[in-house]
């Protein structure tokens, strides 16, 4: 009879392990955990201080499919100090709307690039067509010396303006701005008199180094006024006496010229849920042709109670508004199809509005019963807030496709507004894409 092999157990601590191995592992802690582990043992104060590979390898674990790492700053700069960087720009990665004031493109979307993160501004590309195009808003990236620079309405900014160590030649048309987090969902962009842009929230400050930043942490019982006090300070040594004076006369030139074509705060709202899910698959930004032809964007939410919401985008701007068309379901029981012949004959006597040809002429309008498969139905109703609207004229359809896309009409009206997905894994779908499969 054979004789059962026997497992024996090897208890082994972490400092039993190679080095190697140990690499392998502190890359996956937090930095707060890094900093308690550091202080555990003497021996893992140089391991968890290792930039070059320990805060590389953190940045690329986290960042390394979206962005390329070792070409932020030029390759310069602490690793460490772009860990921390990288985390707040990826707050603000996704869709914005601005708030507060009325524009033809509130939409605002933040993305990865090779070494900086771009903002753009999401639009119809032109009437009767459901493309969509992106215009640049912002350029956000970290200079080698650790600055944090962020420019308005950047055209085309190339790895070269990084390289440069003044940041002031070949930049001058551009806008400095500061982008602050009021909260991790709302953000003001401002114009900044400095040379360089901002990125900041109550906690942190975000045009300095390193081991400048370290220094103004706010410590256990320091408030936040005296970290505002020492950021003053520290631009307050910037543009002082000394130095290369010419550098300096040629910002401040450029300073006025700023100044004097100032460019008002903006504030912006981010959209959590900007994509369909299997569970809530009316959710998030779609995109409809109306009865105009002009191309409008609509966010739609789900409440608490089960109830569903939907918006144009451009009144998102004036959120307390009484006065704008608000699109809403309380009961989400859907009718499956086939649909009873009374509703098959709500449906097929309306129209789908249809983008423009190449020719710029409207496409023959089709029945309803030529289009899409229909999966389901919902009930509506529509609102102006405390406004009176008659019943016959708030109530509507929502017809779910098969594609996963989904229109909605009134009864009242003879056509039906068929949304598609602006966004999709991630990303602005740019052309007039259908599926949101």
């Amino acid at each position: 009879m054979a004789k059962t092999d026997e497992i024996h157990t090897i208890s082994l601590s972490f400092t039993d392990l190679p080095e190697d191995a140990q690499r392998c592992i502190v890359p996956f802690l937090t930095p707060s955990d890094i900093s308690n582990f550091a202080s555990t043992a003497k021996c893992f104060v140089s391991l968890c201080r290792d930039d070059p590979r320990l805060w590389f390898n953190m940045c690329d674990r986290k960042w390394g499919s979206k962005t390329q790492i070792d070409k932020w700053g030029n390759g310069k700069i602490s690793y460490k100090l772009l860990y921390n960087t990288l985390s707040e720009y990826e707050n603000l990665i996704g869709f914005w709307c601005r708030n507060g004031a009325e524009s033809d493109s509130p939409l605002i979307f933040f993305e990865w690039g090779p070494f900086y993160v771009a903002g753009s501004r999401v639009k119809p590309a032109r009437t009767g067509t459901y493309e969509v195009i992106k215009l640049p808003l912002l350029w956000m990236g970290i200079t080698p010396k650790g600055e944090i620079v962020n420019y308005l309405n950047p055209v085309e900014l190339s790895e070269t303006v990084m390289n440069s160590d003044d940041l002031g030649f070949g930049v001058s048309e551009l806008v400095p701005v500061n982008v602050k987090f009021i909260r991790k969902t709302h953000i003001v962009v401002k114009e900044n008199g400095n040379e360089f842009g901002y990125l900041g929230n109550v906690s942190n400050s975000g045009n300095m180094r390193e081991e400048e930043y370290e220094d103004l942490c706010v410590s256990a019982g320091s408030s936040p006024d005296r970290l505002m006090f020492e950021i003053y300070q520290y631009f307050a040594k910037k543009t002082g006496p000394g130095g290369n004076g010419s550098a300096r006369r040629q910002r401040g030139r450029e300073g006025e010229r700023q100044r004097r074509r100032l460019w008002y705060p903006e504030g912006y709202v981010k959209i959590v849920n900007c994509s369909p899910t299997p569970a809530k698959p009316l959710q998030g930004l779609w995109k409809g042709l109306c009865n105009d032809m002009i191309l409008e964007f609509f966010l739609v939410s789900y409440d608490e109670i089960g109830g569903v919401a939907c918006r144009r985008l451009v009144d998102l701007c004036f959120p307390f508004s009484t006065y704008v068309p608000v699109v809403w379901i309380s009961n989400t029981v859907s009718i499956q199809s086939p649909l009873s012949s009374e509703e098959k004959i709500i449906y097929e006597s309306r129209m789908h509005i249809e983008p423009l040809t190449e020719t710029d002429e409207p496409c023959e309008i089709l029945p309803c019963s030529d289009k899409r498969e229909i999966s389901c139905m919902l009930c509506l109703n529509s609102s102006y807030g405390s406004v009176a609207v008659h019943p016959r004229q708030a109530e509507g359809r929502i017809w779910q496709y098969e594609n996963g896309t989904f229109g909605f009409g009134f009864l009242r009206d003879n056509y039906i507004i068929d949304l598609r997905c602006i966004a999709q894994n991630g990303q602005v779908l740019e052309g007039a894409d259908f599926s949101c499969e």
